[in-house]
């Protein structure tokens, strides 16, 4: 079998997991990790392929780093291997043996996409010939130039009448001290005249304007005409195009049912998102399944540069995306015996909410970590569920900000409606100070600093947070080394605005600090907890305008 690949360590002692791996979110099992090291000392080395992964250059517009997948296998002859797979495609397009093929090659030679593609690339060249062409260009030149023209032109003559009549009304004033009555008749008579002459002369102003524009109109037409007909042409047959690529990604589960991506997707309800069965993790089953290998553990890893809005760590391992992969795995999955999903499981069950602050209309409370500001979908207890049932008469919505699950340290709220108001606005306001302690994975060179990174949610892998320069929100964090520790880094974070996950994605991204949060498990690596502590607040007092402050160290 051309793709198992057998192991070159020794792994007879290694015990195999009891169930597979929950691919969303996962420690690599140790042959996972084992695999993994063998297939990233061969893309060291390897002569197969041509890909820029950014590591001579990293500010190569080209270069993009890229997601490898190994699945741990036994064969029918009871041996252990592994598949190893890359999402997407390769810079020079091929399709080297040591990965496993994709579920669905569209690139084959004489296939119907390239076909497909061949005649939308055709239409796409007549539009362009036609967009290019020295008399379309002229004419919109003109029609431009011309609309500027009118529109001065129509404009002066508007502000003429205007003057016009109102030198009418004071000649008309003065003609009625002055004149008799039948000379004040004549004179209104003349000057009814001038106004009509006025009125006349614009819309004969505006009658030859309309006759130039429809002329430019009228030979425009005839190119948007044909323009707009390719589009529709064009349109047509990439809806009919996508519709044969959906039904020809078919994907296995282990008894060999089919199901495609239009099945899968309930399309056209859901159309599946761009790159739908082309990551590591569906190609790897869809090859184990389809030869009868057993799959045992899977690991998908980040090699090379990071994007520019995700955040992604040359070797750290990832977990499946949740917008393409979720429901392609979700069927490829079925019946298998799979390891518990630790996303839904309820760490705060045990842990207790300590009060540090309490009167009539606050509640000041020192977060754990890994505990729910707020209910989740999955985990109801949480800091309002509790405050809730400890004080049931509170009337107000009692949450004035919150904290990341995983972020420890101090939480405002309030029992009365009155205050929850007033606290708000300190805080649109930005009146109230916070300040976070981290401790980041890596030695900064600098000691002090401010990020500015728009962050926006990431629609295809929720909860994670992009970088996005055009529709993120604004996102602002001063920061200041304590001290350095070792191989770590212990800041102060300040930050200026309050984005979802803004301190973890500004001390990762790759132009923040590139230095991700210990135990960072959605953008560094995972850890015993998220060394991230919200340890000191101040604000003014809702009632009495008091200045308050709460200081809480960290236990780490």
């Amino acid at each position: 079998m051309t793709h198992f690949l057998y192991f070159k360590n020794d792994i007879c002692t290694i015990q195999l997991p009891e169930k597979f791996t929950f691919p969303f979110y996962y420690e690599p099992h140790l042959l996972a990790k084992i695999a993994s090291k063998e297939l990233q000392e061969y893309l060291e080395n390897q002569t197969d392929f041509e890909h820029d992964f950014g590591f001579q250059n990293q500010d190569n517009a080209g270069a993009i780093g890229k997601m490898f997948g190994v699945l741990v296998v036994k064969n029918n002859e009871n041996e252990l291997g592994y598949l190893a797979a890359f999402s997407g495609k390769f810079a020079d397009n091929s399709l080297p043996t040591k990965f496993v093929p994709p579920v669905f090659n569209m690139r084959t030679e004489g296939s119907f996409y390239i076909k497909g593609k061949a005649e939308i690339d055709v239409i796409n060249r007549h539009i362009s010939d036609l967009k290019n062409d020295k008399m379309y260009i002229s004419l919109k030149k003109s029609f431009k130039k011309l609309i500027k023209i009118i529109e001065y032109d129509l404009g002066e003559q508007r502000k003429k009448m205007k003057i016009s009549k109102t030198e009418r009304k004071f000649r008309k004033k003065i003609s009625e001290i002055s004149l008799t009555d039948e000379e004040i008749k004549n004179f209104s008579k003349k000057l009814e005249q001038e106004s009509y002459n006025d009125q006349f002369f614009y819309k004969e102003l505006q009658e030859y304007y309309d006759l130039k524009i429809h002329k430019i109109q009228s030979e425009l037409s005839i190119f948007e005409h044909k323009i707009n007909a390719l589009k529709k042409e064009r349109k047509e047959k990439s809806i009919i195009l996508q519709h044969l690529l959906f039904s020809n990604y078919t994907f296995l589960n282990q008894q060999k049912k089919p199901k495609s991506l239009l099945d899968i997707f309930n399309y056209p309800t859901i159309k599946p998102p761009a790159g739908s069965g082309e990551c590591a993790a569906p190609k790897l089953l869809q090859y184990a399944f389809t030869n009868d290998l057993q799959p045992i553990c899977l690991a998908e890893f980040w090699w090379g540069v990071s994007p520019n809005s995700e955040i992604r760590k040359h070797k750290n391992f990832y977990p499946a995306c949740q917008s393409r992969c979720k429901p392609i795995l979700s069927h490829m999955l079925q019946n298998l015996k799979i390891d518990e999903n630790l996303l839904i499981e309820n760490l705060s069950e045990k842990q207790q909410l300590t009060i540090i602050y309490e009167d009539d209309i606050l509640v000041v409370v020192n977060k754990p970590a890994e505990f729910l500001s707020v209910p989740g979908k999955e985990i109801k207890d949480s800091v309002y569920t509790r405050i809730k049932e400890k004080y049931p008469t509170a009337n107000g919505p009692l949450i004035v900000h919150r904290l990341d699950m995983s972020t420890s340290g101090i939480l405002v709220l309030t029992k009365t409606k009155e205050a929850n108001k007033i606290l708000q606005i300190q805080f649109i306001k930005r009146t109230v100070k916070k300040r976070y302690v981290a401790l980041l994975e890596g030695i900064l060179s600098e000691n002090s600093g401010k990020i500015t990174l728009p962050i926006r949610l990431d629609l295809d892998d929720r909860p994670k947070q992009l970088v996005d320069f055009e529709n993120g929100k604004k996102a602002e964090t001063y920061w200041q080394i304590i001290q350095r520790e070792k191989d770590k880094t212990r800041v102060y974070f300040y930050p200026i605005t309050g984005r979802t996950h803004q301190l973890r994605v500004h001390a990762a991204h790759k132009n923040g600090l590139n230095t991700p949060i210990v135990g960072d498990d959605l953008y560094g690596k995972k850890a015993t907890r998220l060394f991230l502590h919200a340890e000191f607040i101040e604000f003014v007092h809702p009632s009495t305008n008091e200045k308050m402050s709460f200081t809480i160290a960290p236990d780490f």
